[in-house]
């Protein structure tokens, strides 16, 4: 019988599998937190396929707070501002570049026009590349961060975050194939 290897542990989240490969392993190694929490979904997905992609049932998580380089989870009551963007099935967000100040809280609210699965998700260039790189390669993987929005065709899903770090960020689609078609947006934090 496979060894219980823990794959994340602290004190508000623990997961375990039962077996993982050492090609894994070396992935995880270089690709840091987003693989880990991606691996330990992508368990939780092979157990419950109920909570595949973008399913609702993801949503009754609670929000944990982590500090992340683009910021950090925002309260609504803390909102000062409201964005709308809509996605579309030509992988396009509209609009697709948006500036905020420092310290900014502001409320996502995300549309999708098309007939297709779409989500906005907040990040880093760098986090944003190993994340769609993931999706690609386990396009079932269960994942729901408070900085990801997961909105079915014709619907409308939305976040709340707080820009506390200056700098350049970028949004996108990571649906399988959609971030590799362009569906992506850049975001400018400027300092205060």
């Amino acid at each position: 019988m496979a060894e219980a290897i823990p794959i994340i542990n602290s004190s508000k989240v623990k997961f375990t599998m039962k077996s993982i490969s050492s090609t894994v392993v070396s992935k995880v190694s270089r690709l840091g937190t987003v693989t880990l929490i991606s691996i330990a979904g992508l368990a939780a997905t092979a157990a419950n396929p109920a909570l595949a992609h973008g399913d609702k049932a993801m949503k009754a998580s609670p929000t944990i707070k982590e500090q992340k380089p683009w910021g950090i989870a925002g309260d609504l009551s803390g909102v000062k501002r409201t964005v709308t963007l809509t996605m579309d099935d030509k992988m396009r967000f509209t609009p697709d570049t948006l500036s905020f100040k420092e310290g900014e809280t502001v409320r996502f609210i995300v549309k999708n026009q098309g007939k297709l699965l779409h989500e906005m998700v907040i990040g880093t260039r760098a986090e944003l590349d190993a994340h769609a790189a993931l999706m690609e390669k386990f396009p079932n993987m269960a994942h729901d961060e408070p900085y990801m929005a997961h909105v079915d065709p014709g619907k409308q899903g939305g976040l709340v975050w707080t820009f506390n770090r200056p700098g350049d960020f970028e949004f996108a689609c990571l649906v399988a194939g959609h971030f590799a078609a362009g569906m992506k947006g850049r975001i400018k934090v400027t300092a205060r």
